[in-house]
């Protein structure tokens, strides 16, 4: 049964404020009540959506997180170029990462959203699977040194999600260089070591 345009509103608007309250605040320290009154529906709304806080936390990760885009982006933007195309997936990763910031906040933050934090690992799981199919056609192509293609994606991967992480918990720097600097530099690293 297809939901309606109502309905649909309904759930960004409270998948929202979940996000901006429980940010703020903690899980723990938002009602239902507060999360309904700032999506400006009634609580009942909520409870007929979403049937509990943590189910409305669950399907906002689901919702907001990256495989669906990554999925696009691999199967609509890649031109076949080593260079071109790590430094598109680096600044889209960067890009979907920064929007879900909030919600990598409040996930990692308290201990008893375990589950959905296992759940949410399906994205970086699709992620790793489109990056070593990547890899594994570049080789196809000869545009790739023969290498272990899974190994190269996890560690594109890793280098991209420490590089993220580094900056989730504190506002201060680490480094005067900027993200941008580091993805082509993290980037060119990457195109050196497997060209052919």
């Amino acid at each position: 049964m297809m939901e309606n345009k109502t309905t649909l509103d309904n759930k960004a608007k409270l998948m929202h404020a979940a996000i901006d309250l429980m940010a703020d605040k903690g899980y723990k320290g938002v009602s239902t009540k507060e999360i309904a009154a700032a999506a400006g529906v009634s609580e009942m709304t909520l409870f007929r959506n979403f049937g509990s806080k943590i189910n409305l936390l669950d399907k906002a990760v689901d919702h907001y997180h990256y495989a669906v885009e990554m999925t696009q982006i691999f199967n609509e933007n890649i031109i076949w170029d080593l260079r071109s195309d790590l430094l598109m997936i680096s600044q889209m990763y960067h890009e979907l990462m920064e929007r879900n910031r909030k919600l990598f906040l409040i996930v990692l933050s308290d201990n008893e959203l375990t589950e959905i934090r296992e759940k949410a690992q399906k994205h970086p799981r699709k992620l790793l699977e489109l990056l070593t199919n990547y890899f594994t056609d570049m080789q196809r192509k000869n545009k790739l040194i023969s290498t272990d293609a899974e190994m190269q994606a996890i560690t594109f991967m890793w280098m991209n999600y420490g590089a993220f992480m580094s900056q989730l918990f504190v506002k201060s720097e680490l480094t005067t260089i900027s993200k941008q600097e580091f993805i082509r530099s993290s980037t060119d690293l990457f195109v050196r070591a497997l060209s052919p």
